[in-house]
């Protein structure tokens, strides 16, 4: 054996020992999707409320709301495409940060739309 297929053995299987077990991703990508599940229902739920107005929404006003519901479930799935091959602190780490740009964008939408509410209804 030479010694560049033993640093590449040694390397192989130091990287196979510390793989990241699956449950561990899925528990904290779970735990953290609910804190992403809990933003995505508080927008349906305003987007419901704001389509039942007697005016109506105009087309601002879906576009708002509806990007407001997609929003936490792109952030959620690159957050995830960018931390599941990543230690598990890294993962977690990532995981929080897309929440917090979550809770950034929703402060955005919810001070837009109150100060904005003529400009998204009728």
């Amino acid at each position: 054996m030479t010694g560049d297929s033993v640093t590449n053995d040694v390397t192989t299987r130091a990287a196979s020992a510390r793989k990241t077990p699956t449950w561990l991703i899925a528990t904290i990508t779970a735990v953290t999707g609910l804190f992403y599940a809990y933003a995505l229902w508080n927008a349906l739920g305003n987007l419901v409320q704001a389509a039942q107005l007697p005016t109506g929404l105009n087309g601002l006003g879906w576009f708002v709301w509806i990007f407001a519901v997609l929003f936490p479930v792109v952030v959620w799935a690159g957050a995830f495409a960018l931390g599941y091959r990543r230690p598990p602190h890294e993962l977690f780490l990532i995981m929080l940060t897309g929440l917090a740009l979550v809770a950034v964008f929703w402060l955005n939408v919810v001070a837009y739309t109150t100060l904005n509410t003529a400009s998204l209804i009728g």
